[in-house]
């Protein structure tokens, strides 16, 4: 029975479409491995699998989940019978132990907390975590966070699971261990598994289907072994090693697996004998010399680095190989002078630049082109940088958007017109396919001819011992042993090539595929990696589109929600004050937040709110009653009013109000209700509300500087303004001319106080806030 069906699947972010009319079924407990170049597609239709992480944008087609419409189905559905693995282990964790991890689900959904002991007690011992419950995820290795995230979700007994390059941070070891839970999962349950991966090594020999999509179409959906018959001979590169060795000497069946591959080889004749290379020769100019070096991040913890000694001569590419927490990335923080060493003596020779693990550290403008010009280098040189990363087609997008090779070839453009002597690379091939890696290989070729020095940190074993002009294994702090790659993957039993694994003892001394078919004289066409496309460095000026600001029209639906809180809120307070004599005022502020949800809901223009534009106002009106309880200590110097103002600029008028009476009425649990809780609510709602007409209608710039000046007259004239009136109101039974004037002066110093603090918040907050709301805006869909 299919379990997913795709029907004619289509997809567009804005106007530039990422899927091209995709069709396909997946039965239940079938294993399904999809693979292509990155910007494919792929991580876009594994989202689509799973609606409330669906992306924004122009959806065309139909996707049918055990005969339904999945949009159809419910969020309790979808987190129980859907499960989704990310790429980056810790952006799915989200509790403090591994413990509350696995109960966070479940506690979610409402079970006892004798289902969830008995639950936990169940996957922990099937998972093997029965070690680690307790212990803080913060000090989890890879292999562990990301087996923590799939047991997780293996708690809530989806029928399918779908992971998005999940073992793209992870050791080979861990890799292989963490893929072997994946097969068993769905040998053992029949849950459905879909993968997209760029090694396909080990996955091509558990799946029953494979996907290859291209530019967004799908090009290929068949069993792994038909795709030595694709015509598409873009799919060759993705070939585990067994089936690329076939293809240059095809004879009897095409092996997918290395077993597989070993038995194919010994019905091989070997025509050539892969001569061993000399061992390595110690010369040329040292850059980075690093002598009985000693770290800890703290006197009280053990070392991470533990005589740590090693030399890096000009122009070579040196590999750090090891498993997680090796002590790898610690080693290349000493070097760039990160992190000091309390032993030991590391002497460099030339400017030092790092690219990260993490490429999203070294982000911090709104579009990839900005990310490039805030380096102040020529723009010759900047168009040069982004023709040999490839990054002609994501200028104008924010670096968060964009996928995970797609990022990393943006940080490493970034770090390359820093113009360094010596290069860090920190798994550096992570997230990329198997095309960038070869350009990037390109890139690794042409800073070693103009003298630059580059030591790498990698998980990447074919990348390393195809590029690399020495290896070295590190383990438990220091380095153990280092050679030339062929001589370094050679002697090797586990942590060692698939070509090699598949040739040994069978053909001597193979590291890489090309061994194996120059020994055997087959086609080398296919598998030639080294000799690549020259870099053009010439490229033509990105071409620039003027962009013309669109002014929001009110609309017939927007000019209710004017009449709703111009004039529905205030009568409805005035009002319950005298027909409910202010008693009831909890009472008179719930039929205030309703009528501002009715306009909150009218400007969504007939459509639905999202579940994103829910969660946004949720959080920050959660904000506000944070940023006033904080600061309850402190009269009238609160955040509150500066984030109701970047609501009102960012989202709207309706959602300025709507956050700013929300958070009022909440946090006045906490600070005290009383009769003037309504007022606060509508004027805490009015500045929200007035900032949205003059700054997102393009009425007024939204510079730091408007507004603070915004910020204090508001605080001043409309809190102020409507707050001090109204305790007259509150308390005197026949008001007078002079009691509103006395109201006024009086609250003045606090009105003051009020708009200095206001200003502090914005000056602070404001930009970074209203920058990631409109990016989350835009990513999203929301608000529009």
């Amino acid at each position: 029975m299919e379990i997913i069906k795709v029907e004619n699947l289509s997809f567009a972010y804005q106007e530039k479409p990422v899927l091209s009319d995709i069709s396909f079924e997946i039965k239940e407990g079938e294993f399904i491995t999809i693979f292509g170049k990155s910007g494919c597609g792929k991580t876009t239709l594994l989202k689509l699998l799973k609606p409330v992480i669906s992306p924004y944008g122009k959806k065309e087609g139909a996707i049918y989940f055990a005969g339904n419409i999945i949009e159809k189905l419910t969020l309790e559905e979808q987190c129980r019978k859907i499960g989704f693995v990310m790429q980056n282990p810790e952006s799915q964790i989200v509790t403090d132990t591994v413990w509350h991890e696995l109960a966070f689900g479940l506690e979610n959904l409402s079970y006892s907390q004798d289902e969830i002991r008995q639950k936990i007690s169940e996957i922990s011992a099937y998972f093997g975590l029965d070690n680690i419950l307790y212990q803080s995820t913060v000090t989890l290795s890879g292999g562990q966070k990301q087996l923590l995230n799939l047991a997780s979700v293996m708690l809530l007994e989806p029928s399918v699971i779908i992971l998005d390059e999940p073992t793209s941070q992870l050791d080979p070891i861990a890799s292989s261990d963490f893929l072997q839970m994946i097969k068993k999962i769905n040998r053992e349950f029949g849950t459905t598994v879909i993968i997209s991966e760029h090694r396909t090594e080990e996955l091509f020999a558990i799946s029953d289907k494979v996907m290859f999509l291209e530019n967004g179409r799908m090009i290929k959906y068949d069993k792994p072994k038909s795709f030595t018959n694709c015509s598409n001979k873009n799919v060759n590169k993705f070939l585990p090693t067994p089936m690329r060795v076939y293809l240059s000497a095809p004879h009897d069946e095409c092996p997918a697996t290395i077993n597989e591959g070993r038995e194919w080889l010994k019905k091989t004749k070997v025509l050539k004998e892969i001569v061993r290379c000399k061992e390595y020769q110690c010369g040329g100019e040292c850059v980075v010399s690093v002598k009985d070096v000693y770290f800890r991040y703290n006197k009280n913890l053990n070392d991470i680095v533990k005589g740590l000694t090693f030399t890096v001569n000009k122009g070579e590419v040196y590999a750090m190989l090891g498993g997680n927490g090796a002590g790898k990335t610690t080693a290349l923080s000493l070097i760039n002078s990160q992190n000091k060493p309390y032993r030991g003596k590391i002497t460099t020779n030339g400017k030092i630049s790092t690219l990260p693990q993490n490429p999203q550290t070294l982000f911090t403008e709104k579009t990839v082109l900005k990310e490039l010009e805030v380096m102040n280098v020529s723009s010759d040189i900047i168009n040069s940088i982004i023709s040999l990363c490839e990054l002609g087609d994501l200028l104008d997008k924010h670096p968060y958007d964009l996928s995970g090779g797609e990022q990393q070839r943006t940080a490493l453009a970034k770090v390359l017109l820093t113009a360094p002597d010596i290069l860090l690379l920190d798994e550096p091939s992570k997230s990329l396919d198997v095309y960038f890696k070869e350009k990037l290989a390109e890139i690794l070729k042409k800073l070693k001819t103009d003298g630059m020095t580059v030591i790498m940190v990698s998980h990447d074993i074919e990348f390393c011992a195809r590029y690399a002009d020495r290896c070295a294994m590190f383990f438990d702090g220091g380095i153990i042993g280092e050679n030339t790659p062929k001589n370094f993957f050679a002697n090797k039993n586990f942590y060692t090539t698939f070509a090699s694994r598949m040739a040994k003892n069978i053909i001597p001394n193979v590291v890489l595929d090309e061994d194996i078919i120059y020994a055997i004289g087959g086609d080398n066409t296919e598998t030639e990696t080294k000799n690549c496309t020259k870099i053009n460095y010439v490229v033509n000026a990105a071409k620039s589109e003027e962009k013309k600001e669109i002014k929001e029209k009110i609309s017939k639906k927007s000019l209710l929600f004017v009449i709703l809180t111009v004039l529905s809120i205030p009568l409805t307070i005035v009002a319950g004050m005298y027909l409910l004599n202010d008693r009831k005022y909890l009472f008179i502020s719930l039929i205030v937040i309703i009528e501002a949800m009715i306009g909150f809901v009218t400007m969504f223009e007939g459509r639905k709110p999202k579940t994103g534009d829910i969660v946004i106002i949720a959080v920050l009106s959660a904000l506000c009653v944070v940023g006033r309880g904080a600061f309850y200590m402190l009269p009238q110097f609160k955040p509150m009013l500066a984030l109701v103002i970047i609501t009102g600029v960012s989202l709207g008028a309706q959602s300025g109000f709507l956050v700013g009476a929300v958070g009022t009425f909440i946090s006045n649990f906490m600070l005290g209700q009383g009769p003037w809780t309504p007022w606060q609510m509508l004027a805490t709602g009015a500045v929200g509300f007035l900032a949205g007409l003059i700054f997102k209608r393009g009425r007024m710039p939204k510079t730091k500087t408007f507004l603070c000046i915004y910020g204090c007259f508001s605080a001043v004239l409309i809190y102020g303004g409507i707050l001090n009136p109204a305790s007259v109101l509150m308390f005197q039974t026949n008001p007078t001319k002079e009691m509103f004037m006395l109201s006024i002066v009086k609250g003045l110093p606090m009105d003051i106080i009020h708009g200095i603090s206001t200003v502090f918040f914005l000056w602070i907050i404001a930009k970074p806030m209203i920058e990631k709301l409109e990016r989350i805006k835009t990513k999203y869909g929301l608000n529009k």
